[in-house]
């Protein structure tokens, strides 16, 4: 076939642009794929405590994730501003991960430790009481709901199937760890985890 005709004819174009997308696509996406599980953990990275993952699902429920990035670039602004720009073998227990780029808010790959238990408790129950300009929602209702022991280990049995080396002991450890618990008390466990790990400078 002429390339003459295929120029000429949009129903064969249409089917080698397709062919050639599909290939494309294959030759970036296959080699992702192996990579992704080649990903090690950085040093002191482990699966999320019980309480710690009731607080993430908490954070992906809420929608934080649409204001507040956990990726900090490589970008020189953004490592002064928050510190060493963020690897994968950080979020290797992440599923989905929290990278992204929209920040209506700071990014938060390195707030854990930052501020003290009492001030993300004021910040969650009224953002203006310590930030006067956020445009933050606040959370109070966080405080009266409390974790659902159940959910989370059934979560942590589910994220064991998927590769995350929670032990039995661990899984069943889990209804007690989140006893009488709230999911303001979750979520801060969660937000003062984030960056412990991460590479210093």
């Amino acid at each position: 076939m002429s390339h003459e005709k295929i120029e000429t004819n949009v129903g064969w174009m249409a089917i080698l642009i397709a062919i050639a997308v599909s290939f494309g696509g294959l030759a970036e996406i296959i080699p992702l794929m192996y990579q992704a599980e080649a990903v090690q953990p950085l040093p002191g990275v482990k699966p999320y405590g019980p309480l710690e993952l009731a607080g993430r699902d908490v954070y992906v429920r809420e929608g934080c994730y649409n204001c507040h990035s956990q990726m900090v670039r490589t970008l020189r602004h953004e490592t002064e501003r928050y510190g060493h720009y963020s690897l994968a073998g950080e979020s290797v227990y992440d599923r989905p991960f929290q990278w992204g780029s929209k920040r209506t808010g700071p990014d938060l790959a390195r707030v854990g430790g930052r501020y003290s238990d009492d001030w993300h408790r004021v910040h969650l129950t009224n953002p203006r009481d310590v930030v006067p300009v956020s445009n933050m929602p606040a959370y109070p209702w966080l405080a009266e709901t409390a974790v659902d022991p159940a959910a989370v280990a059934a979560n942590m049995r589910a994220l064991k199937r998927l590769g995350d080396p929670y032990t039995d002991e661990e899984i069943e450890g889990a209804a007690a760890a989140v006893s009488g618990k709230s999911e303001m008390d979750a979520l801060i466990a969660f937000l003062q985890g984030l960056g412990k790990h991460a590479p210093k400078g």
